[in-house]
């Protein structure tokens, strides 16, 4: 989702990069503990210093749920991660997105009116034969957390939940324990890899939703015989890891350990050492030896972040080129600066996210079967 986004004041644009930094230090200053800067490892560097919490989406979330006496919350990710927040906080907080252009592409290819068409096909699939009239209602949705509140709203009001790339694993357990069929939006690749790694055949159990297409390209039996559905979504940013990569890094530095996001395409998670969310991977990074060689498939900002924290590793990006975000990368020190200086001066939260009630009750629904997972 791409809002429109207010220039910066000229007044913030002609500052210089310490001015920023120093008006960001006497603002939060100011607010004290009225105020909390929640930053996604995804965040350029000038934004995570001033971040008083770091994580990916599952740490943030939790720690968001757990602001309950914090009126103001600035939220350094993207828009999903914002809606997540003011779903997960009182009606009296607020929840602040520095530029409203941080959006999410994942995200954006899961629409829920698309979503909402395929789960009526769907069912009409499944109810095509006396006994399969009995299994229509068995469909259990699961949405990654990269995803729309309307769509969190919609796996809630339909008995699902939502995971995070940290517990995929268990929340992907627990919907097919409860039904006979998944139906898992938004990342392809993360149902995948997952699906994949509890023992399931890509092959033969999980077939590719693309909302193009009637019945998402699919026959009904071939609907009714597949046990996993996944969504037609990806993060670009984790498309552009290849086995390729993988293949030069083992001919070159033999030593050298791969670890990559679940994002990434099956046959990347496959040649790789491990995968795992970002905070998996920045764990396994700290616990490993000295002079370990670490080659990471993720966002350029945690690969930076982690090979300037540990010197005595050697850590790369399994891409040499830049695997950037580009609408994580929208939020600089300068957007941030400006949310944080007009609360000081008793301004009205800029940029504020709100989700209105319905919305969030049914998503709520369903991120609370998510926590009560893990």
């Amino acid at each position: 989702m791409s809002l429109l986004q207010p220039p910066l004041p000229d007044r913030l644009k002609s500052m210089s990069d310490e001015d920023v930094h120093a008006l960001i230090a006497a603002s939060k200053a100011k607010l004290g503990d009225r105020c909390v800067i929640l930053g996604h490892h995804y965040q350029r560097d000038e934004v995570i210093r001033h971040a008083d919490h770091t994580g990916d989406s599952l740490k943030l979330a939790r720690i968001a749920r757990e602001l309950e006496r914090t009126p103001y919350i600035v939220f350094c990710g993207v828009h999903f991660m914002a809606e997540t927040a003011d779903i997960l906080t009182s009606p009296a907080q607020e929840v602040s997105l520095p530029d409203l252009q941080a959006g999410c592409d994942m995200a954006d290819m899961a629409e829920t009116w698309d979503v909402e068409a395929a789960w009526d096909e769907a069912m009409a699939a499944l109810a095509t034969t006396e006994r399969n009239a009995r299994k229509a209602n068995r469909i259990v949705p699961v949405t990654y957390i990269n995803s729309k509140a309307s769509l969190k709203a919609f796996v809630g009001n339909h008995g699902g939940t939502i995971c995070t790339s940290g517990n995929a694993h268990a929340v992907i357990e627990w919907a097919l324990a409860r039904g006979e069929h998944l139906f898992f939006f938004p990342d392809q690749h993360l149902g995948r890899n997952i699906c994949k790694a509890m023992g399931f055949d890509p092959e033969m159990d999980m077939i590719l939703w693309d909302p193009k297409k009637p019945l998402g390209g699919h026959t009904p039996e071939k609907i009714r015989a597949a046990r996993i559905w996944l969504w037609q979504g990806h993060c670009p940013v984790h498309a552009l890891f290849t086995l390729h990569q993988i293949k030069k890094i083992r001919t070159e530095s033999p030593e050298t350990r791969i670890i990559v996001h679940p994002e990434c395409a099956m046959e990347v998670v496959d040649a790789s050492d491990m995968s795992g969310s970002t905070e998996q991977i920045i764990r396994a990074i700290e616990s490993s030896p000295e002079e370990s060689r670490w080659a990471v498939g993720t966002e350029k900002h945690l690969v930076e972040r982690l090979a300037a924290s540990h010197p005595d590793k050697v850590i790369t990006s399994l891409n040499p080129y830049t695997c950037l975000c580009g609408t994580m990368n929208r939020i600089s020190a300068r957007h941030l600066a400006w949310v944080l200086d007009d609360l000081v001066q008793g301004r009205p939260m800029r940029n504020r996210i709100t989700v209105d009630e319905k919305t969030a009750t049914a998503s709520r629904v369903a991120l609370d079967r998510m926590f009560t997972l893990n």
